[in-house]
């Protein structure tokens, strides 16, 4: 083909037409699929009862019938005898196979995570080692909002500043590929409530049957009440698992140490309510606690007697660079 009196390898008149339809094509399907997003978004906006997951599954179908639609079509193009697309396609997955294996692998990790329900938008999770919510899911990465490690993890890499489970504003990005070799830990997927413990120590000369009853109280005030769960909740808990959920109301266990005695108070929350809910706790354990006269133990030491001491000086009298022969004369 020659082109400004250019002769272009390779490059002949099927070719030059062929090249042509993919840009036409490539431009209506791009299009298209940006059209079809915006006019979602529009309708969506004006639904009151739509919601963050379903705007985002209904971008993310377009986006997917975007990519099959110019997949199937570049092929249909480019490959219409079906020798040259068996070759083609067998290049190409070798190819694939080499360089791009942990590109393919997240491709196969997304599909594993829509097809298996793992987690989707809003959901709190914890994957590749990092905790937070998801804000998006994209075919090779997941996007999340990072939240803080409680001190038990607080020397996790990489450490954080903040002390609780709440948002650090950090956005960090993680490969879909890490589904495969680390575990992924839902908070919120089939049951959105947590239990949470609050642990107490008291000293053994203390009302500990009155420091029970003011955790108890302060965890029916705060805690999620156990007839407020949905019944679908705890009947698909149970059917889905083979879990009991018979610890759902506040119990307060009791565990003997050396040094005082451990109060741990067990209840249960909401994902997003936690930090809340535990602050209010602490407030009213400490108001009650500081009324009925019981105080915190901690770890303290006693002088319980000190061995005699001796006190070994040199005489007034005795010069310190006088040796033994002086001494003798002296």
């Amino acid at each position: 083909m020659q082109l400004v009196g250019i002769d272009w390898v390779g490059v002949n008149a099927e070719n030059g037409q062929k090249l042509l339809l993919s840009l036409v094509f490539i431009a209506v399907v791009v299009g298209g699929g940006i059209g079809l997003r915006g006019l979602a978004g529009v309708i969506l906006s004006r639904t009151d009862q739509s919601s963050v997951q379903t705007k985002f599954w209904t971008r993310q179908g377009i986006s997917l019938l975007t990519a099959v639609l110019l997949v199937l079509g570049l092929l249909s193009i480019w490959f219409n005898d079906p020798t040259r697309l068996a070759t083609a396609f067998g290049l190409v997955s070798a190819g694939l196979a080499f360089a791009l294996q942990q590109v393919v692998t997240s491709l196969a990790g997304y599909f594993v995570i829509l097809r298996g329900a793992t987690f989707t938008v809003g959901d709190r999770i914890s994957m590749g080692g990092v905790r937070g919510d998801v804000m998006r899911l994209g075919f090779i990465q997941t996007t999340i909002m990072e939240m803080g490690q409680p001190p038990s993890v607080q020397g996790a890499s990489p450490a954080m500043w903040v002390q609780s489970r709440q948002f650090t504003g950090r956005i960090v990005t993680v490969s879909n590929a890490k589904i495969f070799s680390d575990p992924v830990y839902n908070y919120t997927r089939d049951f959105p409530f947590i239990w949470e413990e609050m642990v107490i120590p008291i000293t053994y000369t203390d009302d500990r049957v009155r420091a029970e009853a003011i955790l108890l109280q302060a965890a029916k005030a705060h805690a999620i009440d156990a007839d407020a769960i949905p019944a679908v909740a705890k009947t698909s808990l149970q059917e889905r698992f083979g879990v009991e959920p018979i610890d759902l109301v506040p119990r307060v266990y009791y565990r003997i140490t050396d040094n005082w005695l451990e109060l741990s108070v067990r209840f249960i929350l909401g994902t997003h309510q936690i930090r809340g809910a535990k602050d209010a706790m602490s407030r009213d354990i400490l108001a009650a606690f500081d009324e009925a006269g019981i105080g915190i133990a901690s770890a303290t030491n006693d002088i319980v007697g000190l061995p005699r001491i001796q006190l070994a000086g040199r005489r007034r009298d005795e010069r310190p660079d006088a040796g033994p022969a002086a001494k003798a004369t002296e």
